[in-house]
């Protein structure tokens, strides 16, 4: 087309090449009108609109770059063209392509899957939505994961740097600890004896054939050992007290919050019975050796 231009209208070959791009961009303007007219009318969502609009200019402007780059280079010179280009696009949009490869890693090697419960980046939260270059969690924060309502949109591509926990695969269950602080001159053998007692009561939902049924099915795929599923205590001591930690199998999805309010109102009636055991706080305390010589002060 090049060569007509020249030949029809004595022009140079530089500016042949500028006619016929100034047209070639004027053409796709046009044609990127007619169809964003044509889809307009076809949605009435917002939100679609907006992506959909979005599609066609990246569309069109790839479109109209190749199409430039073909008038302006012939044979090898539009390949180097491509050649350098593709190499710029894949340095600029570095994120974008691993959020890409991120989207065909969640989608074939399925760490997750909608609806698990996964921490991921110091975020935890429940998975609502997965698409090419973000997926959704609805926000679950606080020590006993309780769902805050807000929704997180994390890159793909944080799969590949940040470590992934998933709370909901193959096993259903979490262990939880519930720290319990008495004080030195309590009755911690009793009162151990009380919180083994209330983890137990907690647990008693939780059908331990179901719970081994899962964990035999899961060690199937993952290696691991574990063998006791019962609640137990762990006793050690702490600045303040004696610290007594509670250990129970709970749900993985909303069984801490249920656990800790069954064990503390089990535990606080119990304490409240035994005159010999008090909950601890942080306190200080200061011991003196010898006969203390105290003087009496001017104002005495």
């Amino acid at each position: 087309m090049v060569q007509r231009l020249t030949e029809a209208f004595g022009l140079t070959t530089g500016q042949a090449q500028l006619v016929i791009t100034a047209a070639a961009i004027v053409l796709l303007f046009m044609i990127r009108a007619v169809v964003v007219a044509i889809v307009h009318r076809r949605i009435d969502d917002a939100a679609v609109w907006y992506r959909t609009r979005k599609a066609l200019s990246y569309t069109i402007t790839t479109i109209g770059i190749i199409v430039v780059a073909s008038i302006w280079f012939d044979g090898s010179g539009i390949v180097t063209y491509i050649g350098f280009l593709t190499a710029a696009l894949a340095i600029a949009l570095s994120d974008v392509v691993k959020n890409l490869a991120g989207w065909l890693y969640i989608v074939l090697r399925r760490p997750f899957r909608l609806g698990d419960r996964i921490e991921l980046a110091d975020h935890t939260g429940d998975v609502v939505d997965i698409r090419v270059f973000s997926f959704t969690m609805l926000e679950v924060g606080g020590r006993v994961r309780q769902v805050t309502g807000s929704m997180l949109h994390m890159p793909n591509g944080k799969v590949f740097t940040e470590p992934l926990t998933n709370y909901s695969e193959g096993f259903a269950y979490i262990w939880h600890e519930i720290p319990v602080l008495v004080t030195f001159e309590s009755n911690w053998e009793t009162a151990e004896q009380l919180v083994l007692d209330a983890v137990k009561e907690a647990s008693a939902a939780i059908s331990p054939g179901e719970a081994a049924q899962q964990l035999r099915q899961t060690a199937t795929e993952y290696r691991f050992h574990i063998t006791d599923l019962a609640p137990s205590t762990i006793v050690t001591v702490a600045d303040s007290g004696i610290l007594i930690t509670g250990r129970l199998l709970v749900a993985a999805r909303g069984g801490r919050r249920a656990a800790e309010q069954d064990v503390w109102r089990y535990l606080l009636k119990a304490f409240a019975e035994h005159d010999d055991i008090d909950l601890a706080y942080p306190t200080v305390r200061t011991y003196f050796e010898g006969p203390l010589d105290v003087k009496p002060s001017d104002d005495a």
